[in-house]
C-alpha cells in the first residue's frame, strides 16, 4: 500500500490560507510525480480550521455540515485528482443548522447546536465512504464538541482499485485512557482495533509536545521520539500476545506549528512526527518513516518496501500518568 501523510501547520481560523498551503505542498510532489499511484492520503485533525478554538462560539463560523462542507469537498476533489482514498479531519455541525458563516458568532449549546470533532473518508471516485466522530475528547474539544458514539471500524475501499481493507480509525485523544481516568492498561482504542481485526489503523491528530519553541526550532527535521514511543505504547494490543499473525499498518497523521496559548495547557505547540508503522504479534514494530517535529511536507511510504526502522519491544513504556495528570496532558496531543 502506498500511503501519503500531509503534515503542515494550519493557522487558526485562516481556512482559505490553509487550503492554499495544503494544495501547494501537494502540488510540489505531484509535479515531481511522487504521488503517482498513491492509495491513501491522510490529513491531521481539524486540518483546515486549526485546533485551538476555546469555545463553541469561537469555532461556530468554521463548523461544516456533516460530510458536505468545504473540507469534504476538498477531499473529494483531491481524491478524484490523485485517484486515491482521502481522510481529513473537520469540525462538524450535526444539528441546529449549518453554522458555517461569519455571522453565527453568538451560537451556543443552549441554541440547540450539536457539534463534533469528525473525520471523513472519501474514495477515489469522490464518494464519502466512512465518517467518524471523536469519542474521547481532550480538554480543548470539551469546550465545543460532543462525544461520538464509539470508535469506528469497517471495510474501506482503498486506492484507485477500491481494494477492500478492514480498517479502524480514531482521532488523537482516542488512543489515551478515557478522560485520563480509565486504567492505563485498558487500552480502549488499541483493543478496539485488535477486536475488529483491522489491517489498517488511521489516526488523524493534533498532538501536543512539551518541548520548548527553541527545542522544536532547533531540530526541525528530527521526530519527537518520545511522542512516537508513546503512540506505540498506547497501541500495544496490536503487537502483544493476543495480536494476530498478520501485520497491522498504523498511520499517524499529526500536524506541526504553534497556536498561541491555552489557560489550562499553556503554550500550544504540536509534535509533528507523523509516521507509518507496522505492528505484529511478539512485540515487533516496524516504522517505515517519520517526519520531523516541525517539518511541513508529504510523508510518502510504500509498505512493500523495507522500513527504515525495526524494533523488538520487550516491555511497555512507563505509564506517564504515574507522575500525575500533568504528564499525561503534555503527551496527549
Amino acid at each position: 500500500m502506498k500511503i501519503a501523510i500531509l503534515q503542515f501547520s494550519p493557522r487558526l481560523g485562516e481556512v482559505a490560507a490553509n487550503f492554499s498551503r495544503a494544495e501547494s505542498l501537494l502540488m510540489r510532489d505531484e509535479r515531481e510525480g511522487l504521488l503517482k499511484n498513491v492509495d491513501l492520503l491522510v490529513l491531521p485533525e481539524l486540518a483546515f480550521t486549526g485546533y485551538n478554538h476555546p469555545s463553541l462560539q469561537a469555532i461556530a463560523p468554521f463548523l461544516e455540515p456533516t460530510a458536505a462542507g468545504p473540507s469534504t469537498k476538498w477531499a473529494a476533489r483531491t481524491a478524484k485528482r490523485l485517484k486515491c482514498t482521502v481522510a481529513v479531519g473537520y469540525p462538524e455541525a450535526a444539528e441546529g443548522g449549518n453554522y458555517n458563516t461569519i455571522f453565527d458568532r453568538h451560537i451556543s449549546a443552549e441554541d440547540g447546536a450539536i457539534a463534533y470533532n469528525s473525520l471523513v473518508f472519501v474514495s477515489s471516485t469522490g464518494d464519502v465512504v466512512a465518517h467518524y466522530r471523536k469519542s474521547f475528547l481532550y480538554y480543548t474539544d470539551e469546550t465545543w464538541a460532543q462525544e461520538g458514539s464509539g470508535f469506528w471500524a469497517g471495510v474501506l475501499p482503498i486506492g484507485a482499485s477500491g481494494q477492500q481493507v478492514k480498517a479502524a480509525t480514531g482521532i488523537c485523544m482516542d488512543i489515551n485512557p478515557y478522560k485520563f481516568e480509565s486504567p492505563w492498561t485498558a487500552y480502549e482504542f488499541g483493543n478496539h482495533a485488535l477486536e475488529a481485526r483491522a489491517k489498517l489503523i488511521v489516526l488523524s491528530m493534533a498532538w501536543l509536545t512539551r518541548l520548548s519553541a527553541e527545542e522544536v526550532s532547533g531540530q526541525v527535521i528530527q521526530p519527537d521520539q518520545a511522542t512516537v514511543n508513546y503512540w506505540i505504547d498506547r497501541l500495544s494490543p496490536l503487537f502483544g500476545a493476543q495480536a494476530g499473525e498478520e501485520e497491522a499498518i498504523v498511520v499517524c497523521a499529526n500536524r506541526t506549528g504553534e497556536e498561541g496559548t491555552d489557560p489550562r495547557l499553556g503554550d500550544v505547540r504540536y509534535a509533528g512526527s507523523s509516521c507509518v508503522m507496522g505492528m505484529t504479534k511478539g512485540g515487533r514494530v516496524r516504522i517505515w518513516d517519520m517526519l520531523g517535529r516541525a517539518q511541513e511536507g508529504i510523508l510518502l511510504v510504500d509498505t512493500n518496501d523495507p522500513p527504515f526502522y525495526s524494533v523488538e519491544l520487550k516491555s511497555s513504556i512507563e505509564d506517564p500518568t504515574a507522575q500525575g495528570q500533568e504528564d499525561a496532558e503534555g503527551n496527549e496531543k
